[in-house]
């Protein structure tokens, strides 16, 4: 599957100056939403990652996916999948289980995200599912940014992936850019501003 060739085709593959949750800056960005919004792509590309995860002798009783940006990714895994959605959010800016969903306890999970980048969010999600008694037996995205070691694909883990070395990240492709701190940004330095992914038109 050429995940950048449906990226790119889905205008989903942005080019510019970027601000990054994490403060950083990039000149790329992928867009997710702008895949997802077609529901028949959407299928096939869970399609595609629920067929990895099985490959891999990875079983699970449920989905969870932190909100917002990995509720429509979380979503199409677990129909392909025929298991449970469940999703975290931010309140107040905690990540947190709310809307009367549950967690059995050994309940088995995937975590899933429309994007990781370190997996910090990912991350979150984990530590509720476990402290309600599941457990988390993967993590998927349709795209790793290239920090994360993929189980599919055994690129090297860089030092700021936030996910644990021992559960298994599954995605159907790897992207790797360049990202910037601020004050060694080059794009600031030629003069331009980053713009939040979302804002203008984005």
């Amino acid at each position: 599957m050429d995940l950048e060739r449906i990226y790119r085709d889905a205008g989903a593959y942005l080019k510019g100056h970027f601000l990054l949750t994490s403060g950083n800056h990039s000149q790329f960005y992928l867009q997710s939403a702008k895949v997802l919004e077609d529901p028949q792509l959407a299928g096939r590309l869970a399609d595609e990652l629920a067929r990895i995860i099985a490959a891999h002798g990875v079983e699970f009783d449920s989905v969870c996916s932190p909100a917002l940006g990995g509720i429509l990714a979380g979503y199409e895994l677990a129909r392909a999948a025929k298991k449970r959605f469940i999703f975290t959010e931010r309140v107040d800016k905690v990540m947190t289980l709310r809307r009367g969903f549950e967690v059995k306890k050994g309940e088995r999970f995937i975590v899933c995200e429309d994007i990781i980048t370190t997996g910090g969010s990912a991350l979150e999600a984990a530590n509720i599912i476990k402290g309600l008694g599941g457990e988390v037996v993967g993590f998927a995205a349709l795209a790793n940014r290239g920090f994360c070691s993929l189980a599919n694909l055994k690129n090297e883990a860089k030092s700021n992936c936030k996910l644990p070395s021992d559960v298994p990240l599954f995605a159907l492709g790897n992207f790797e850019f360049e990202i910037y701190a601020p004050e060694n940004c080059p794009l600031c330095a030629s003069g331009s501003q980053a713009i939040k992914p979302g804002s203008r038109g984005n």
